[in-house]
């Protein structure tokens, strides 16, 4: 029997049971370790069951055998004297092929890569299904603000941009490599050259730095030639969707993956939300660099429009 670690919201849940999904398809038993990320206060909710998942849950019993982590005194003194003896494995990288092969093991990661699910993902995006709205049974004013949003994404010629700055915002210095206002920029550019009608609705927890982003942005347009009156049309291209909880985070990745178009950060979340989005003709643009410190090759789907920290194409994902 292997063990999941899960951990993480829900984007990372995600592809801890894509994962899952892939082992049971290989012949392999799997529970999850849903205890030791989410017993401690302030933890994260588990929201797989949005899609109707239940999962085999390990035994705490389970999870202290495989992690060598019981506090019976005897096992207490025979790890001081001889050391820890779990059997633990912690993928390496983006995609670890590793992590398939083990029959008996506990297993910590992300699984962050479409190669670990690419021979079934057939069966995961036919899993990973919002409910309609009203089945969703919103409190009254979510369900009209949602209901809107999604009349009007539908309506238009939709790019949905992930803007969720803190997830890299824990390190300063990985954020501006990464996801800058320039990424932003050249990614707006792009998806205006090829989609001249294309309203950009902003998805960000940040309201107020995107506000002074979008008005930089004009201007710097309208240093190009841009008039007034095109000015106010163009901000009226630039649609700000006021961020949801953690708990109802789950309608945003719904509304980003019903956009024509994604513009993503760095996110496992705006990744889920564009390979959700099952418009055949989408447009996908992606920093290509998912974190600073290790190959991110593996994290890229077939056709993601890459662009570099200064704004520049600097490749495409061959399919």
């Amino acid at each position: 029997m292997n063990i999941i670690r899960m951990s993480g919201g829900l984007a990372n849940q995600m592809f801890q049971y894509a994962l899952y999904l892939k082992l049971r398809s290989m012949g392999k038993e799997v529970k999850f370790d849903d205890i030791n990320e989410y017993r401690g206060e302030g933890a994260r909710p588990i929201m797989l069951s949005l899609f109707g998942i239940d999962y085999p849950r390990a035994s705490w019993e389970e999870i202290t055998a495989f992690t060598d982590g019981s506090m019976e005194p005897l096992k207490r003194l025979r790890r001081g004297l001889f050391g820890r003896q779990a059997r633990e494995y912690r993928e390496r990288g983006f995609y670890d092929p590793q992590v398939l092969a083990f029959e008996d093991m506990y297993l910590r990661g992300e699984f962050k890569s479409e190669k670990y699910f690419e021979d079934i993902k057939q069966q995961v995006r036919s899993l990973y299904h919002f409910p309609k709205l009203e089945d969703m049974h919103l409190p009254e004013k979510l369900d009209r603000s949602t209901r809107a949003c999604l009349e009007a994404i539908e309506g238009s010629e939709a790019v949905g941009i992930h803007m969720y700055r803190s997830d890299s915002r824990l390190d300063e210095e990985l954020y501006e490599g990464i996801c800058t206002e320039k990424y932003y920029e050249g990614a707006v550019r792009f998806i205006q050259e090829k989609c001249p009608d294309a309203v950009f609705y902003i998805f960000s927890n940040e309201p107020k730095w995107v506000k002074n982003w979008v008005e930089h942005l004009i201007e710097c347009q309208m240093k190009e030639g841009m008039g007034g009156e095109e000015m106010n049309a163009m901000r009226k291209r630039f649609i700000m969707v006021v961020a949801n909880t953690e708990y109802t985070g789950y309608l945003d990745m719904m509304l980003m993956s019903r956009c024509r178009h994604n513009i993503i950060s760095n996110s496992s979340f705006g990744w889920w939300a564009s390979w959700m989005n099952d418009n055949p003709e989408k447009i996908v643009v992606a920093p290509d660099k998912w974190e600073n410190d290790r190959e991110s090759e593996d994290v890229y789907t077939a056709g993601m429009v890459l662009i570099n920290s200064k704004g520049r194409v600097s490749r495409v994902i061959k399919k």
